[in-house]
């Protein structure tokens, strides 16, 4: 299951710089990218949804990461667009939740057919906006299919146990019902997929979503839009039902301190996600958050190298280290630490550098250009601090935001940079001697989202698993720390915010429950045994 820093950007200003670019310039007006029209993008498109189009904020351009050329522009939300956006979203609430949970499941399996047939377009605008390489753009969105099918199953097992009650006469239930209006707040390195686990599970769970996502991915946003508003026209209900509101941090703000807002989903950093969760909690709201990672490896002398290289590879390189899951930290066993370092080193130098949208491209651009600086800077910090450079460490001279995949080696297990989640393709490796020290180095740091062990020891692996192993809420091995399925709940511990996304029993969160006793006799007896007469 995908998933990612989420970056800040969910909440922070706006990037400027709309009606920068001529309209001739966009590569929406290029022939070459003449299939954004198959998303209903224009030069200029409208990026408030509530069962009709609008926009009456700032316009906004999104750049191509691969290039840094202007693709098309959003129109975002005002503050007034916001307000008539959640009256709305609670009108169609009130529709919503009377339809019976496997009908809704129906449509959410309508929404999952849509996609389908929009994945391979849909993912390349992905690779376009985003920048993550094509097979990831379209696993992404095949991810939010997958949580429909999901879902639908989801629609006719939804409910709680009937408890046996110590009172002759009387019932015990337990009821779950929709908490209301969910607000749903994406990050950029995951545009499709975190909105679809959220909205997936909490539609079928009877409520209804406002979606805010990142400005620099907005034309996903209001693509995906389109074709959740399609499906919601044809099976006549309310579009307002899957709302958008594009903008920045004044909407984000909104949705945090509104008390209609029953659910607040934020996918973020931890240093934004904190202020949500601060403000939230204010209210006594509701929030769940899905914050950084801070990840390792650990690979023992027993391990099978050919696993935990193409495993380090895909943690540490996938989507250029922009996963909330990418793996930050790799732990050797001093016994084999040289050899695979130099295994390492080698597999780095084969990956494949590129444009996105081209199929044999296994690394693509950082998002953006103030990314390429946060690379920079982590790199001298960590020759700062003693740490060397194996692979890596400069920007690629070609156009877009491209920097080299990056091994460090030669820190301490708690220097700075090292605790320091830097959300670019660094991967610091370092040496360990005992299981009990380096289990404890994995939990030292302040997140708790993934962790991975490699090792052939049996007893090992549920120690790993148990009281005194991972404190993280993903806990593999023999396999990366990225790429969940979607069947297990996915979220993390600590800093990482405590949240559950997706599969087990993570649609609780999008739900309330009520303890219920029927009493259906006509004596009143009272709990243990109490006599009131």
């Amino acid at each position: 299951m995908l998933r990612l820093r989420c970056a800040a950007a969910a909440l922070l200003p706006l990037r400027a710089g709309a009606g920068a670019a001529a309209m001739s310039t966009l590569l929406v007006s290029q022939p070459r990218y003449a299939w954004l029209r198959e998303l209903g993008l224009q030069e200029e498109n409208p990026g408030v949804y509530n069962g009709r189009w609008g926009g009456r904020g700032q316009v906004v351009t999104t750049f191509c990461p691969a290039n840094n050329e202007p693709i098309a522009s959003v129109r975002q939300a005002s503050l007034e667009d916001y307000e008539e956006t959640v009256k709305k979203a609670k009108e169609a609430w009130n529709i919503w939740a009377d339809i019976p949970a496997p009908k809704r499941g129906e449509i959410v399996r309508h929404i999952g057919d849509a996609l389908r047939q929009k994945i391979k377009v849909l993912g390349s605008l992905v690779s376009l906006e985003m920048g993550k390489i094509f097979v990831e753009g379209i696993g992404e969105v095949q991810e939010y299919v997958d949580v429909c099918d999901y879902a639908v199953g989801l629609s006719r097992m939804i409910g709680g146990p009937i408890l046996p009650s110590e009172r002759s006469g009387h019932a015990l239930i337990e009821q779950w019902n929709p908490v209301g209006l969910v607000g749903i707040i994406t990050a950029f390195n995951f545009p499709v997929a975190v909105y679809g686990w959220n909205s997936a599970i909490a539609m079928t769970c009877g409520n209804v979503c406002l979606w805010k996502g990142a400005p620099t991915t907005s034309l996903i946003s209001v693509a995906v839009t389109k074709i959740i508003a399609k499906v919601l026209e044809d099976n006549k209900v309310p579009g307002a039902i899957c709302s958008l509101v594009c903008g920045g941090a004044d909407i984000g703000t909104a949705m945090a301190k509104d008390e209609r807002m029953d659910l607040l989903s934020f996918t973020g950093s931890t240093k934004v996600g904190k202020q949500v969760a601060l403000t939230v909690q204010e209210r006594f709201g509701r929030s769940l958050l899905e914050l950084g990672g801070n990840n390792a490896i650990i690979v023992f002398e027993d391990a099978d190298l050919n696993l935990v290289i193409p495993s380090a590879l895909f943690a540490a390189v996938g989507t250029a280290g922009q996963r909330c899951t990418t793996a930050r930290r790799l732990f050797l066993h001093e016994s084999i630490h040289d050899d695979v370092v130099a295994k390492l080193a080698k597999a780095y130098a084969q990956v494949r550098i590129g444009d996105p949208l081209d199929s044999d491209t296994l690394y693509g651009p950082l998002h953006t250009k103030e990314a390429v600086k946060m690379f920079l800077d982590a790199i001298e910090q960590a020759k700062q601090q003693g740490g060397s450079v194996v692979y890596g460490g400069k920007v690629i001279n070609r156009p877009g935001n491209y920097v080299e995949p990056t091994v460090v080696a030669g820190l301490p297990h708690n220097a700075p940079i090292v605790h320091t989640e830097t959300f670019a393709p660094i991967l610091y490796v370092l040496k360990f001697k005992e299981e009990e020290e380096v289990f404890a180095w994995n939990n030292e740091v302040k997140q708790g989202l993934s962790s991975s062990i490699f090792t052939t020891d049996l007893g090992r692996i549920f120690r790993w698993l148990g009281p005194k192993g991972s404190d993280c809420g993903i806990v593999n091995v023999n396999i990366p720390t990225s790429g969940a399925e979607i069947g297990g709940a996915f979220g993390g511990e600590k800093h990482t915010g405590g949240g559950r996304e997706s599969g087990s029993d993570s649609w609780k969160l999008y739900m309330r429950r009520s303890t219920c006793t029927i009493n259906y006799s006509k004596d009143l007896p009272l709990a243990q045994g109490i006599k009131f007469q």
